[in-house]
């Protein structure tokens, strides 16, 4: 069975529940055929084999589902997490340790801690007896050049986070575990969050912006509408201004955030701006920085922090920030 791209599953779920419900208001009952055909879908529950279109786009086959996997990317992790996937080992942040907004979590679920981001052990991966195996494209945490070595251990799936939103890869990574309803329940839970918070806060005037404060000499990297960031954000009420791709200092394009140089800052427009990886006292090195006295958000008095852990968007980041954003504005 072959796990299609997300853009094809959600469809293929949406274009489900339509025939779905067509069925049950004309009154008429799955016949033998129609159940066999609905059990032969690429997401049906139970089905092994399996086979994952990998990020890189080779093809894995994952015999049975499985029942330890190890995570070669931090940034996967917490997603893994969110969807009950039995996880037993991964590797970790700089310095060796996890994200705070999941650290409890890893360790209530006794998750080895591998290696620092940029290491690499093999023989710490055999010693974990993994029956799947996450590697990441992109990212620091990112082992594509380890992907041979680590098929040699036990299957190995690649996947890109950043190409995508922590639902989406959720999903993803739910069909490669056979854990389809928890990450369908995840979501749900968590879309039901910011629908009431959406119902509970006032919105400020104006557009809003997410910029990554460095300061002056370096790189301010600012999301890019359609990026996870931007895309929270809208889900809450907020216009969020894009800031020009022309901006960016990088030679990567990219999807999510535009690498602005200090000087830059000085043209957004914005009358709200929250500062990434910062709570509401860190926010501050923004908002009483001289020279961006003028920008209008800094005039306006509203800056704020997104969150210390908003950096890395999963589940429990997200979570973190729907409710600091409510505290702000219910």
């Amino acid at each position: 069975m072959t796990i299609s791209s997300s853009a094809r599953r959600r469809a293929t779920a949406v274009i489900g529940l339509v025939l779905a419900g067509a069925l049950a208001l004309s009154g008429c009952a799955a016949t033998a055929a129609d159940q066999t055909s609905s059990n032969e879908t690429p997401t049906a529950a139970g089905e092994w084999p399996r086979s994952f279109e990998n990020a890189d786009g080779t093809t894995t086959e994952i015999p049975a589902q499985p029942k330890r996997i190890l995570s070669t990317a931090v940034s996967v992790t917490g997603t893994l997490l969110a969807i009950d996937a039995p996880v037993v080992a991964s590797g970790s942040q700089v310095g060796g340790v996890w994200f705070d907004q999941w650290a409890d979590i890893a360790e209530e679920r006794d998750v080895t801690n591998l290696w620092s981001v940029g290491e690499f052990d093999l023989e710490a991966v055999m010693a974990n007896e993994p029956d799947l195996i996450v590697v990441a494209t992109s990212g620091r945490d990112a082992l594509t050049d380890q992907v041979a070595d680590l098929q040699s251990v036990a299957p190995t799936i690649v996947v890109d986070y950043g190409a995508q939103t922590w639902q989406d890869l959720a999903v993803e990574l739910g069909e490669a575990t056979g854990l389809e309803a928890q990450a369908d329940e995840t979501i749900a839970d968590f879309d039901s969050l910011v629908r009431e918070t959406a119902d509970a806060i006032t919105v400020p005037e104006g557009t809003a912006n997410v910029i990554s404060f460095n300061g002056p000499g370096q790189d301010n990297p600012i999301a890019r509408v359609g990026g996870p960031h931007a895309d929270l954000l809208e889900s809450l009420g907020f216009t969020v201004e894009d800031p020009d791709p022309a901006w960016h200092t990088q030679a990567q394009q990219r999807s999510d955030f535009v690498w602005a140089t200090y000087e830059n800052l000085l043209q957004l427009t914005s009358e709200t701006t929250f500062i990434l990886s910062a709570d509401d006292e860190t926010a501050k090195g923004f908002a009483d920085d001289p020279v961006l006295a003028n920008v209008p958000s800094v005039a306006a008095g509203q800056v704020y922090g997104l969150g210390a852990n908003s950096f890395r968007m999963d589940l429990y980041s997200s979570t973190e920030i729907v409710q600091h954003v409510r505290d702000l504005f219910s």
